[in-house]
């Protein structure tokens, strides 16, 4: 029995109903997997704390959907990693309730976006009980899927190594029984706790395993790209995920896709007006052949309450349009294109702030909207976000939320404060933390992600005039579905959607855009050279590069239009030349250049400064350097690794120097907008900054996304004469806090408001040897570079001392 979710009716159904039989709301059925030693005492039919009805194999489903967590006690320690790594929870299960057992040290935890496959196939059929089952794990079907789905799989195994290394869970994508898939979609059953280190020489050697049953087009070279893994050749999973995805462009030219596009806007029973936005313009329905192009689709909400929300949100769509035809989405690579479409936000924004500054906008005068955006470049599609507006992903499988809401019980849920269930237990929990207009570019953080497209699907997005009380997830089955089986059309889809909105919420505008992918294959699959044989080219010698040139790849102003454009054109003439010029003549030139001014150099330099400055060998053989940038002397690490050491060789632009705190939990949220006039909150501990010259071990790291991502540092050593009791006059200053009209409070409805943390206390003192303490990867990564770790470096750090992560409060 199923208990109607509608709040104003709550009318108990059978199961084997697809609406309320007294209000005709369609039916939620939340479908739960359970884990923990208990689930195997319980017995078929019983009901676990009065709400979860078992029906066997560890599935449970949620009577009470309607009904908010009433478990207010602290999560177990052993689940925090599925909070923090809640950004990825298309992969990865959520905490969805837990029970205590009779042995205190055990509880049954039940998870929500688990991989079921729920028969017979929704939307099939009525007064059937549906049957669950978990999706086949990734071994069963790996030898009979495509070469693309193979590499997409990989692909994403890649991309989730490091978040789930971070976590130390990264043992659960060596477990074949933990990887289940969904069509091309990778998921986790559930996260395994790592009971020692893990390389990522581990992965290559499960890769090497399946490279035998993999098909023929790709064998060769998956076999390849595992063995320089296990030889260390390829040495990060950033660099693995560059090299699969080169495979995955070139086996994907083997197939075609025709993309149809539809919006509608509706202003809704009950609004005076429509704050809403869409691009193409609303009642549109075209089709497209996006070979040689991008297809984009476009959805903001201006802020409900907020004076021109409409205006913000067509200035938004104008802004970041008129920025994509400047850049040519089609002649980027994906680091760049993802970088830009982060600009573009933040043009965007930068444009509605100045709007709402000219027109002296303040608090809650100024105007504000969300975003959500697609853009479909042969078999990618990038998504990006800011606000609460969502993107879904419908398959013939099932239906995913792909987008993490930016509000306040997102961000409990993400920081591993309580479940997102606990977290909507909180009057602000729909607070946003951040949107556009708002606030200066530098405090906004929009979200872009890149999925790779190898079977039929359609991306919604949508304003949460229909996202809200979970409609999607209840209508996407009879509403949407029948669009990739052939039995409905987009306009219809569209059409039925923006009714659902209003019949079933409608206290809101409601906006719809949908994206109709279809996939076919179109041409063989071409054999993969081998590795060895691509590495030495010089074109793919530069690809593999890419990791380490993003900064400079992207470093182009987002004011200056014109200056993408012309990158572009410059990279692609230097490729046609690189083809037909013989480089030798160049080389030599560029060597004798080089020796010529380090001589001049030499000759006039001051006699006593040449005497100090010893003669460094080269490290390498390679008579060509790359530009330099400013941050020339500093090396460029992708990321920190525990038990590194590292030094700070420079402050910030700004010249501050990076500060530790005591308690991770007390760092500074970066997405959170500053609220005026909120009560002030106790400040978290500033434990002193760091001198430069310093050197650090890396203690243990946390977070999953690189806004979230912090470190525990140890203060190794310290430089001569910096003395913790007596800073030196050249630190900076304490900077100080922004005027309330910098960033005004955003009162909107509870779906759309703004909350914001305090700021955080400051201290000019710099920290003493041993000290340890936390800070955000972000905010010292660019400024420090790898300890050669002298035994003077090393200082207190020449023994190993295990620390272990503080848990969440």
């Amino acid at each position: 029995m199923l208990y109607c979710a509608n709040p104003t009716c709550q009318a108990l159904n059978p199961e084997d109903s697809k609406f309320c039989q007294k209000c005709r709301t369609p039916l939620v059925r939340q479908y739960l997997w359970g884990d923990g030693s208990g689930v195997e005492l319980l017995q078929l039919g019983e009901l676990l704390g009065d709400r979860y009805l078992y029906k066997g194999d560890r599935v449970f489903v949620d009577t009470k959907p309607g009904l908010l967590s009433a478990n207010s006690s602290e999560l177990p320690a052993s689940y925090l990693p599925y909070l923090r790594l809640s950004p990825l929870r298309l992969h990865v299960p959520q905490v969805y309730e837990w029970f205590p057992t009779s042995d205190l040290d055990e509880v049954i935890a039940l998870f929500d976006h688990a991989p079921f496959w729920v028969l017979p196939d929704k939307g099939e059929s009525e007064g059937v009980v549906p049957q669950v089952q978990l999706f086949p794990a990734i071994l069963s079907v790996w030898a009979e899927a495509s070469p693309l789905r193979q590499l997409n799989w990989l692909w994403q195994m890649a991309n989730l190594w490091q978040p789930l290394s971070s976590e130390q869970v990264v043992s659960s994508l060596l477990n074949p029984d933990l990887l289940r898939v969904e069509g091309g979609i990778l998921r986790l059953l559930e996260l395994r706790p790592d009971s020692i280190a893990i390389s990522l020489t581990a992965l290559g050697e499960l890769w090497l395993q399946w490279s035998v049953t993999a098909r023929p087009e790709i064998a060769d070279r998956l076999q390849e790209m595992s063995q320089q893994v296990i030889q260390g050749q390829i040495h990060n999973a950033e660099l693995l995920v560059e090299l699969v995805d080169e495979a995955i462009a070139q086996v994907a030219q083997a197939q075609s896709r025709s993309v149809q596009i539809a919006t509608l806007s509706d202003q809704g029973p009950t609004r005076q007006r429509n704050e809403d936005a869409c691009s193409p313009e609303s009642g549109t329905v075209q089709a497209l052949q996006p070979e040689g192009g991008a297809a984009t689709v476009i959805v903001c909400d201006g802020i409900g309450g907020h004076q021109g929300g409409d205006v913000a949100s067509h200035l938004a769509i104008a802004a970041v349009e008129q920025r994509l035809k400047v850049l040519k989405p089609e002649a980027l690579d994906a680091v760049t294109l993802t970088v830009e479409l982060e600009k573009a936000v933040c043009l965007a924004n930068d444009q509605i702030s100045q709007r709402n500054d000219s027109e002296q906008r303040y608090d809650r005068q100024r105007m504000g909207t969300t975003l959500v955006m697609g853009l479909l470049r042969d078999h990618e599609l990038y998504v990006t976000h800011i606000g609460d507006s969502r993107v879904y992903w419908i398959t013939r499988q099932g239906c995913h939320q792909i987008t993490l809401d930016d509000d306040v019980a997102s961000r409990e849920v993400r920081l591993g404060y309580s479940t997102y269930r606990q977290a909507l237990q909180q009057p602000s929990s729909g607070s946003l933390v951040q949107a556009l207009g708002m606030g200066a570019s530098n405090q906004l953080y929009p979200t872009v992600q890149r999925l790779i497209l190898d079977e039929d699907s359609v991306f919604l997005f949508c304003s949460d005039g229909l996202s809200d009380n979970d409609r999607v997830d209840a209508c996407w089955d009879t509403e949407i579905l029948p669009l990739l089986l052939g039995k409905a059309d987009l306009a219809t889809v569209a059409q039925r959607l923006v009714e659902v909105a209003n019949t079933l919420n409608g206290y809101d505008n409601a906006t719809v855009g949908l994206l109709y992918c279809q996939v076919a294959d179109s041409a063989p699959v071409p054999k993969l050279s081998s590795l060895s044989m691509r590495l030495q080219s010089s074109d793919t010698a530069t690809a593999i590069a890419v990791p380490f040139a993003k900064t400079a790849k992207s470093a182009v102003d987002p004011t200056q239009p014109d200056s993408i454009g012309s990158t572009v054109i410059g990279t692609q003439l230097l490729k046609q030349k690189s083809s037909s010029v013989n480089p030798l003549p160049l080389l030599l030139g560029i060597v004798a250049l080089a020796s010529l001014g380090l001589g001049l150099i030499a000759a006039l330099l001051p006699l006593g400064q040449r005497a100090r400055s010893p003669i460094v060998a080269p490290q390498s053989a390679s008579p060509i350097a790359l530009p330099s940038t400013r941050q020339s002397d500093i090396n460029v690490l992708p990321t920190l690794t525990v038990g590194s050491r590292i030094q700070l060789q420079r402050t910030s632009p700004d010249g501050q120097l990076p500060r530790l705190f005591s308690d991770p939990q007390a760092l500074p949220d970066p997405q959170a907008l500053p609220d005026p006039q909120a009560l002030p909150s106790a400040a978290p501990q500033v434990l002193g900054m760091v001198a430069i010259g310093s050197t650090l071990e890396v203690l243990s790291t946390g977070g999953t996304t690189p806004q979230d991502r912090w470190v525990q540092l140890r203060v190794c050593s310290t430089p001569a004469g910096a003395s913790p009791e007596s800073p030196s006059e050249s630190l900076p200053a304490t900077p100080q806090v922004a005027p309330e009209s910098a960033s005004p409070e955003i009162q909107v409805s509870p779906s759309a408001a703004v909350e914001s943390p305090s700021v955080p206390a400051s201290s000019a003192t710099l920290l003493r040897l041993g000290q340890v303490g936390w800070i955000r990867e972000a905010n010292i990564l660019p400024w420090v570079g790898l300890s050669q770790s002298s035994p003077e470096q090393k200082g207190v750090c020449t023994n190993s001392v295990t620390f272990n992560r503080p848990l969440a409060d």
